[in-house]
């Protein structure tokens, strides 16, 4: 059965029940942690250091920045749910963490604003149109100051492919169930995605398409925006079971330089 995504998906689908289906990579602490202890090893941070976390969700890895010193962090994404969510998560705690509503393609932010920039939890691939990506790279090349860095972490679309299952659910608690279809495609993983709820039936029935990338394409890819440097790190994944974490299971870091 053919599955068929809206281009535009990633205006809608992160909201609150996107927190609750994928709440075991995006709301898990640990994980966070170990994202972000990732980020401390390979970008040169300093505590003076302005950091842009470009579609950053509920920003979670600014948050966790934060509590560790990096006091100078700005969360970008689509979806005010989520910046809502996040803002709610920071003022108790004191967190300085700012939060920005727009769209990767078009920032909106100042020419060299900050040292480093990064893209967390396989946040490109969403539009049909594989410019936009480079759209949001040249955009991150542009708000970083000369000898800043980007980090990106994204779905290995190879190993993706190796492993790919079309079928796949998994239990959130004694009464939410998530069930993903999902369809291979020449460069892409469509899937269709059904949350239900054993007491009140189907809460959610969507679909998306992301873009795999393999590594050195995207390599590539950011030599070509303009980025030196540019350093592959495979095979990496905070999650220790064998459990199904859809884009999540497989991923590579890659950083790079604005000279």
């Amino acid at each position: 059965m053919e599955i068929k995504a809206d281009p535009q998906w990633w205006k809608s689908l992160f909201d609150g029940i996107y927190l609750l289906t994928d709440a075991r990579s995006v709301r898990d602490e640990e994980i966070t942690r170990l994202e972000v202890n990732i980020i401390c090893h390979l970008l040169p941070l300093r505590e003076d250091h302005w950091i842009l976390d470009l579609c950053g969700g509920q920003g979670r890895h600014s948050l966790e920045l934060t509590r560790r010193g990096y006091r100078r962090c700005t969360v970008l994404d689509y979806s005010g749910r989520l910046l809502k969510y996040g803002k709610a998560l920071a003022t108790p705690r004191g967190l300085p963490v700012a939060f920005v509503q727009g769209d990767a393609r078009n920032l909106g932010l100042a020419s060299g604003a900050f040292h480093h920039v990064i893209v967390m939890g396989n946040s490109l691939g969403y539009s049909p149109d594989p410019e936009d990506d480079g759209l949001i790279l040249s955009e991150a090349h542009r708000v970083l100051r000369g000898g800043g860095w980007l980090l990106i972490d994204v779905a290995d679309g190879t190993k993706v492919r190796a492993s790919f299952n079309p079928n796949v659910w998994h239990e959130i608690g004694p009464d939410i169930v998530v069930c993903r279809q999902r369809r291979m495609n020449h460069d892409s993983i469509t899937t269709r995605e059904m949350v239900i709820s054993k007491k009140k039936g189907l809460i959610r029935d969507s679909a998306y398409s992301i873009r795999l990338y393999h590594p050195q394409a995207l390599a590539t890819l950011l030599e070509k925006v303009g980025f030196t440097h540019v350093r592959v790190y495979p095979s990496f994944s905070p999650h220790k079971d064998k459990e199904d974490y859809g884009f999540m299971n497989h991923r590579v870091i890659i950083t790079a330089q604005k000279s």
